[in-house]
C-alpha cells in the first residue's frame, strides 16, 4: 500500500467517523439530541430525511467551541467536506429515512 493511498483511506475513515449521516442514522436518538444540545445549536428538531445535512447545518449554526487552551474546535473546511459526504450518503439511504420519518417522526432536540 502506498503512502498516498493510506492517507486517503485514513482521511476518509476520519471523515466518516464524524459524518452527520452516521451520527443521526446509526447513533441513538437521545445521544444525537444530547450532542446537539451540548453544542448549543439553535435547531429544535432534525427531520429523518437528509438528517446528516441538517445535522451539519445545525453544527455550522452553533457558537464556536473552544478547548481549555483556547484553540477552536470544529475546523470549518472539514465540515464542508462532511456536507458533501452527508449529501451523498443521505441520498443513498433516502428510502430508509423516509420510512423512519413516517414511523418515528422528526428527532426533537429540545
Amino acid at each position: 500500500m502506498t503512502i498516498k493511498r493510506a492517507v486517503v483511506i485514513g482521511a476518509f475513515s476520519l471523515a466518516l467517523s464524524g459524518c452527520g449521516t452516521a451520527v443521526t442514522v446509526l447513533q441513538d436518538d437521545a445521544e444525537t439530541a444530547k450532542d446537539l444540545r451540548q453544542r448549543q445549536t439553535y435547531c429544535q428538531s432534525v427531520p429523518r430525511a437528509y438528517s446528516g445535512l441538517v445535522y451539519d447545518f445545525c453544527i455550522l449554526n452553533s457558537p464556536p467551541s473552544y478547548t481549555a487552551g483556547g484553540a477552536q474546535v470544529g475546523f470549518i473546511p472539514l465540515i464542508f467536506f462532511d456536507l458533501v459526504a452527508s449529501g451523498v450518503l443521505d441520498t443513498i439511504i433516502l428510502p430508509y429515512t423516509i420510512y423512519r420519518q413516517s414511523e418515528d417522526g422528526s428527532l426533537w432536540i429540545r
